[in-house]
């Protein structure tokens, strides 16, 4: 059976970040290059984050569930609680308000 070596500090759960942060090495900036940073979500964290990174000189690639980047639910969504007021003209109804999912619409 193999065993996974997580590499986790020994010690209490509160004092393992500390721990690790006093004993990674640092980063040569010559050497940025050499590594690679895998992100998980293209939302506004992730793209955030790569977006970030790739400019600090690291390579970086990100990871989404959607079809397109542009199609991750912080950018795609509408934003704040909606509500169908069918003011005259405006092509909204009750239908339409529970038919929109994260930003995009579907009509069955």
């Amino acid at each position: 059976m193999i065993t996974l070596n997580s590499k986790t500090p020994p010690g209490p759960l509160a004092d393992k970040w500390t721990k690790y942060r006093s004993t990674v090495k640092l980063v040569n900036p010559a050497n940025k290059r050499h590594l690679e940073i895998i992100v998980i979500g293209s939302g506004l964290a992730g793209a955030s984050a790569s977006a970030s990174l790739a400019e600090l000189g690291y390579k970086v690639k990100v990871f989404c569930f959607q079809d397109s980047p542009r199609r991750a639910h912080s950018i795609a969504a509408q934003g704040g609680i909606n509500a169908a007021k069918n003011y005259q003209n405006d092509g909204d109804s009750t239908y339409r308000l529970f038919c929109c999912t994260g930003g995009d619409i579907a009509w069955d």
